[in-house]
């Protein structure tokens, strides 16, 4: 069990987030189009997993939005943004912001990535959405970095993640 909080208040999460040097596990999660995509189906690209609790948040949004900017620039890198909101919300969000260069992904149907990542949240108002982590991923789907976010409200320190990819 992890424990991160939310406006300085005590949540919990469900497990501890991958470790630097692990091997990804796989997950199946849905496109904005509704089709499911796995990790292999990235098979070969190193991964930003930008993973938040919902893309109508202020955060959240900031998050995928600074994503969307440095992405533009990474070679052979792959931005994926995960959250357990529904395909539609993100997909809106989207195409209102004219963000193009990172993948939309929900875990809305099971929630299975979130328990699998030890990310899901446990406590608290947020009760089983995902608490604000990055995860970078090699070619090989081995972890080169990992943040859970100490006070969910806070974003990522998005610097680490891309010194992770150098």
């Amino acid at each position: 069990m992890g424990n991160v909080s939310l406006k300085g208040a005590p949540v919990t999460t469900s497990g501890v987030i991958p470790k630097i040097g692990e091997k990804a596990k796989d997950f199946s999660l849905v496109k904005t189009d509704l089709s499911k995509v796995s990790l292999a189906d990235f098979s070969g690209s190193r991964l930003v997993l930008n993973i938040f609790p919902s893309i109508d948040t202020g955060t959240c949004a900031a998050s995928v939005r600074q994503f969307n900017k440095l992405a533009a620039d990474l070679s052979n890198t792959k931005v994926l943004c995960i959250a357990r909101d529904l395909p539609f919300a993100m997909k809106r969000f989207c195409g209102a912001e004219g963000i193009e260069n990172v993948v939309s992904l929900s875990d809305f149907a099971t929630g299975q990535f979130g328990r699998d990542y030890g990310l899901e949240i446990t406590s608290g108002p947020l009760s089983n959405l995902h608490s604000r982590v990055v995860i970078v991923l090699d070619e090989n789907g081995v972890v080169k970095h990992a943040e859970q976010v100490a006070d969910i409200v806070n974003e990522p320190d998005y610097q680490a993640a891309l010194n992770s990819l150098k």
